[in-house]
């Protein structure tokens, strides 16, 4: 009995050892499982994180995950036993150390007043406000400036909420409007409302635009903005819902309102403070989930265009992609769009179109995405047999066959680009 300090043998040195090394060929068989294929299948296109920044971490992680699980299994297991065996009762107070921490923690979080990740700034221009329906909205009848890449950007909206050149200039609901539904890219986070895709949008197609888009929305907060304010138009010409790949991770988060199987609109779901930051951190994905969001994103982009034609109006979806398409990104645009058959634009863009500092799209790539709109809903004018207006085919002469092939267009500059690149080096 007296050697069992000395030697460290016994009951708590082996319980030492086997937690040591059941950990580290745990850590190892993460290691080996995390690969680029698994990476892809949970962790979902990210609009400010490339897929190459993803890998790059990825490797870094299992480098060290399989470096700790080689250490704790064949270096440190031996040490780890003698220390649980000469002091038992530290290696329980350590635990227990661990385990009020993470509910002390959780505490705090909880007294905190946390947004959806979309939303983390209460003060961030455009101003938002809580919206028991959607989640939240843009503060309506006020004008806001931000400072974006070194230029003074003001971003002015009407008594309904949406974004105008002016707060005394409003949408006219009377008018046929052109009606812009989705998140800060149709918005034009960064550009001037001239710049934005809905104005200019507007003046190729010489028909009044309304930009009823709201930063950090998913496609079901589209929807049910989409369904709150079309029955305010009289003559709704098209509605323009965007939808990007990168940006697909949204759908399936439940931390605001937001809808289920049937369109079913459902309350936000309360989670663990700790599980909530984890997520933040470490976006994984269970393949459950990417599934129910794949099925609700069909389902609504489905309604968004039945909810369009019953008042007459064209529905077209746009896909800007910026940047070249990666794997990832194409998987989930066949998921969602090809295979449920959803009519669609791509919109092809240069990655160096993009805002200082920013990873928004620039003027240059609103107007791409704005002349691709413009093509479409003029080829869907045609099919009809109807006739668009005089000023709007004067705005598109001389810019129809760029439009109709934005891809051409952009991949020459592309080489433009990558040619004068080569000339500077």
């Amino acid at each position: 009995m007296t050697e069992v300090p000395r030697s460290g043998s016994g009951l708590p040195r082996r319980a030492g050892e086997i937690a040591a090394a059941v950990l580290g060929v745990t850590l190892i068989g993460c290691a080996l499982a995390a690969t680029e294929r698994w990476c892809d299948r949970h962790f979902l296109p990210s609009f400010f994180l490339p897929r190459r920044g993803y890998v790059l971490i990825l490797i870094v992680v299992r480098v060290a995950m399989a470096a700790l699980g080689v250490w704790l299994a064949f270096v440190a297991r031996p040490r780890v036993g003698r220390l649980v065996a000469r002091t038992p009762a530290r290696a329980v107070h350590i635990a227990i150390a661990g385990v009020l921490a993470i509910g002390a923690s959780e505490a705090v979080l909880r007294s905190m007043r946390l947004r959806p990740a979309e939303w983390l700034m209460p003060d961030e221009e455009p101003r938002r406000q809580p919206d028991a329906q959607l989640g939240w909205t843009f503060v309506p009848a006020r004008a806001g400036h931000a400072d974006v890449g070194g230029r003074a950007i003001e971003y002015a909206f009407d008594s309904a909420g949406y974004r105008v050149r002016r707060v005394d200039e409003p949408v006219d609901p009377d008018r046929p409007t052109i009606l812009c539904i989705g998140e800060s890219v149709m918005f034009g986070e960064g550009l001037t409302w001239e710049e934005s895709v809905p104005a200019q949008l507007g003046g190729m197609m010489g028909i009044q635009s309304a930009n009823l888009a709201v930063h950090g929305y998913s496609t079901d907060q589209e929807y049910l903005r989409l369904q709150a304010e079309l029955p305010h138009f009289r003559r709704p010409v098209a509605v323009v819902s965007l939808f990007m790949t990168a940006l697909f991770g949204r759908n399936l988060d439940d931390d605001r309102p937001h809808l289920g199987p049937g369109l079913r609109w459902l309350p936000p779901q309360s989670h663990a403070r700790l599980a909530s930051l984890a997520k933040l951190l470490v976006p994984y994905r269970r393949s459950e989930t990417v599934e129910r969001g794949v099925a609700m994103t069909r389902e609504v982009l489905r309604a968004i265009a039945d909810r369009s034609r019953e008042r007459g109006a064209t529905p077209l979806i746009v896909v800007p992609q910026l940047g070249r398409e990666e794997a990832g990104e194409r998987i989930v645009r066949r998921r969602v769009l090809d295979e449920a058959q959803l009519p669609y634009v791509l919109v092809e863009i240069d990655d160096a179109w993009r805002l200082p500092w920013d990873r928004h799209p620039n003027a240059r790539a609103a107007h791409v995405i704005a002349a691709a709109i413009t093509a479409r809903l003029h080829s869907a004018a045609d099919a009809r047999g109807q006739t668009a207006p005089v000023s709007s085919r004067r705005a598109l002469r001389g810019r129809r066959t760029r439009a109709a092939d934005v891809t051409f267009s952009v991949m020459r500059c592309q080489e433009e680009l990558r040619r004068l690149n080569d000339r500077r080096s």
